[in-house]
């Protein structure tokens, strides 16, 4: 299905289209306090939304779907919020375990895992099994516990800890990473009008395009992610380079 989006990008169009697109999901917690809602309110409804879009993403023919669910950083909100957070999760992650074989879609959550509860890493674990079974090109990633600078770190400890590391070069260094055996991000989108990174996939998306809408992430449509990957075909990607 190609959900509520125009009719400018066809599924499996390859010319142009991201092959890797990351978001960082913003804006949930604004959109509840305009409606005079908790912020758990937002999170609920930016869920819908990532389902969403991760299913228009799959249809479009993206290859991988990066979004930014829990950071390093949101332990330090409210115990209320980071567990409706957690069980927002949870319920997603025993969704993706009914869905995966008939939806075909591989799942990965990416991050420190150790600090959640042992109930959601068991689900994870299933959701990995089940991960390794399909035959797809189509992944969703959830970055949970995540920070990219913690990232980075974990990935030098990890090589220095491989008894079978080779010389650390970039591409070394890359094996140890989170979305190590996946394509850097294409581009990355960050909704609800802030402009920066916040600490996501600081060494993968060294190259990406970036955009920027002032749309929050519950409100975030079809049209929106075609807005978006419109702006990106249109950019001169060159890597540091110059076109001959």
């Amino acid at each position: 299905m190609a959900g509520t989006g125009s009719k400018q990008i066809t599924a499996g169009q390859g010319n142009g289209l991201p092959r890797h697109i990351a978001i960082i999901m913003d804006g949930n917690g604004r959109w509840a306090q305009k409606r005079g809602l908790p912020r758990t309110a937002g999170h609920a409804a930016g869920a819908e939304t990532f389902r969403r879009i991760a299913s228009y993403c799959r249809d479009l023919g993206v290859e991988y779907l990066t979004v930014y669910a829990f950071s390093t950083e949101n332990w330090k909100r409210s115990a209320e919020e980071v567990s409706a957070i957690m069980g927002l999760l949870k319920k997603y992650l025993e969704e993706a375990i009914r869905k995966m074989r008939r939806e075909n879609v591989r799942i990965r959550v990416l991050g420190d895992l150790t600090p959640l509860s042992p109930e959601l890493r068991e689900l994870i674990a299933r959701v990995e099994a089940i991960d390794e079974t399909l035959e797809t090109h189509t992944q969703a990633n959830l970055c949970v516990n995540y920070g990219g600078r913690d990232e980075i770190v974990h990935a030098v400890r990890a090589w220095q800890a491989d008894p079978c590391h080779g010389e650390l070069t970039e591409e070394e260094l890359s094996r140890y990473l989170y979305t190590a055996g996946m394509p850097d991000p294409d581009l990355v989108i960050r909704p609800s009008g802030e402009e920066r990174i916040s600490n996501f996939l600081l060494w993968q998306s060294a190259y990406a395009e970036f955009y920027f809408t002032d749309t929050l992430w519950p409100d975030f449509t079809e049209k929106d992610m075609d807005a978006a990957i419109a702006a990106y075909r249109s950019r001169d990607r060159r890597y540091g380079g110059v076109k001959k």
